[in-house]
């Protein structure tokens, strides 16, 4: 029987969108096998709920920062902020909402419509805790102002702009040994997690359960204020972990969202957040949100407006483009290099497990196109106030929900953008409710940790010091450097005594080691590829360039590639 859905499926699929989505039906060359419009339309929907998290998250991290706040003479703001510091930051809090919502409004359609990925683009967790945290530091006692730093994001948007269209950010992705990209997942799952819901340097971020010792420098938080130490904030001198709001967030953020994703309960971690938020919004209680203070009633008064669209008071066009500034470079290489890992490694996963990666190359569609449009919204993004866009591997919600085409992100992203009026909600959500979430996107992150070869110690051990080291420095960066160098030195080792030996001098489990190999295809990106065959008359496969073997090889896979990627990448039970 016909149903009217099958119907209006077969009317966009016959149609231009149908046609430029490739959807099933469309008579395009390139047909994405199952994708229908509605079952698009409920998959970015999909995507949403699971993503939507990332407004409050983004904004609460970001503002850690101070963003482009002043202290006033004779204060410390970071460990006791004067009035109208705070107030600032209450401010700067609620355009990181606006902004947050509106980027990944931008950026997730030009992703849907140009790349045709069913991949949702945000700020992006982990960048934006080395943002904040490693760069620009807690209330600006980092190596550069949080001006500066947008400078550096602004210009690493255009860089990364270029190097997608030489195909040197593809090809670079693709011969970084695999162990290294998994363990910098699983550190930034670490650092996520250590460094808002456990508070020996960061305020009242997160949780509180762990705060700051004298003794040990970290130890059981979650007293009352009147418990605190003297003169030291969350530095618990009795009464731990008995403060409302940390078992509020422990039990309703944290527990009861798990137990929601335990029944793939869709959106849960966004039910967590908004159910922690909603019993923390009435004013009468001991876990309210808005204490009958000064910022309180500041506060309660912004979030009965409920419906609302806040303009961009302080961080619009914040961007201090001072590039004679030798710290402003290094942090311009490190997030290079960290974000070509995050974004890297959550796009050609969500492009396999959605069967669209080549099985030989590694490559996958447009992916060309793909990485302009996440450099393009890196750079727009510095302009509105927020750390570099990635793509979400909670993607993989909506692409298990049947997510193939772009259609998919575009509906998350026109989601987003209805989100911009929603500030008041949003800013208003307490940091207790993203604890939790927080400490379970950190799970979800260090799962990767399960595919690094553990059985050979040249992989295994430049894994764990770049898992270790990043959160235990507060820096993304440094484990990466870690990794790397630990990594050279342990294998560049092993093959050169190898080379010397002719083959005698060999560790014994060598046989164990990751393979690491230069994928097929070149570095030369499909574009040119097919712009030099037009010019020169040779008829040349656009999308690669392949030896008979390899070509051979591809053919054989790609009947159960979709089957394939699903079970190697296994990521369809996050969230889902």
């Amino acid at each position: 029987m016909i149903t009217l859905a099958d119907k209006i499926n077969a009317h966009v699929a016959d149609s231009f969108v149908g046609r430029w989505f490739q959807l099933e039906g469309s008579g395009a060359a390139k047909e994405r096998e199952g994708s229908r419009f509605l079952t698009e339309i409920r998959a970015g929907l999909t995507t949403w709920a699971a993503m939507a998290y990332i407004i409050s998250v983004n904004a609460s991290i970001l503002v850690d920062s101070g963003g482009t706040c002043v202290c006033a003479a004779g204060f410390d703001c970071v460990a006791s902020p004067d009035p109208a510091y705070s107030q600032c930051l209450t401010e700067v809090q609620r355009d990181l909402i606006t902004t947050t919502a509106a980027i990944s409004a931008l950026a997730s359609c030009l992703m849907g419509f140009f790349a045709n990925l069913p991949v949702g683009m945000a700020p992006g967790l982990g960048l934006n805790a080395y943002f904040t945290y490693s760069i620009v530091g807690f209330h600006g006692s980092g190596m550069i102002s949080y001006r500066e730093a947008l400078a550096a994001v602004f210009m690493e948007g255009w860089i990364f702009f270029i190097l997608s269209l030489l195909g040197m950010r593809q090809w670079l992705a693709r011969v970084m040994p695999q162990s290294l990209v998994l363990a910098v997942g699983s550190g930034i799952g670490l650092f996520i997690a250590y460094s808002r819901p456990c508070v020996l340097i960061l305020g009242s971020g997160g949780l509180f359960v762990v705060g700051g010792n004298t003794t040990n420098l970290v130890g059981l938080g979650g007293c009352t204020p009147d418990h605190y130490q003297s003169g030291l904030s969350y530095y618990c001198d009795s009464q731990v972990l008995r403060s409302p709001t940390t078992w509020l967030g422990i039990f309703i953020g944290g527990f009861l969202t798990v137990l929601l994703m335990l029944y793939r309960v869709k959106g849960a971690i966004l039910i967590g957040i908004f159910l922690t938020s909603i019993i923390s919004w009435p004013r009468p209680t001991s876990v309210t949100a808005f204490p009958h203070t000064t910022a309180g009633d500041a506060a309660f008064n912004f979030f009965r407006k409920v419906v609302t669209f806040h303009p961009l008071q302080h961080i619009g066009n914040a961007i201090d483009f001072h590039y004679g500034n030798g710290r402003v470079w290094y942090a311009l290489v490190t997030m290079l290099y960290v974000d070509i890992l995050d974004t890297t490694g959550t796009l050609y996963s969500m492009a396999k497990f959605a069967g669209l990666r080549d099985p030989v190359t590694l490559d996958f569609e447009r992916s060309t196109i793909a990485y302009c449009v996440d450099a393009f919204s890196i750079s727009m993004g510095a302009l509105m106030g927020t750390s570099p866009v990635t793509a979400f591997v909670e993607s993989a919600t909506g692409i298990a929900d049947g997510g193939k085409t772009g259609v998919t992100a575009i509906v998350t992203g026109l989601a987003f953008f209805v989100s911009v009026f929603f500030a008041p909600i949003f800013a208003s959500i307490p940091s207790w409710a993203t604890g939790g979430a927080l400490v379970i996107v950190g799970t979800l992150m260090i799962r990767n940790v399960r595919e690094i070869n553990w059985d050979y110690i040249g992989d295994a051990v430049p894994a764990f010091l770049t898992i270790i080291i990043i959160p235990l420095t507060y820096n993304i960066a440094y484990g990466v450097i870690a990794g790397i160098g630990s990594y050279l030195i342990i294998n560049g080792t092993a093959w050169i005594l190898k080379i010397v030996s002719g083959g005698r001098v060999v560790p014994p489990t060598y046989g164990h080691a990751e393979p690491w190999v230069i994928p097929p295809g070149g570095i030369v990106p499909a574009w040119m590829r097919y712009v030099h065959s037009r010019a020169t008359g040779r008829t040349v496969d656009p999308d690669v360039a392949l030896t008979p073997r390899q070509n051979t090889l591809r053919d054989s896979v790609e009947t159960g590639s979709q089957e394939i990627g699903r079970k190697i990448v296994d990521v369809h039970d996050i969230e889902k």
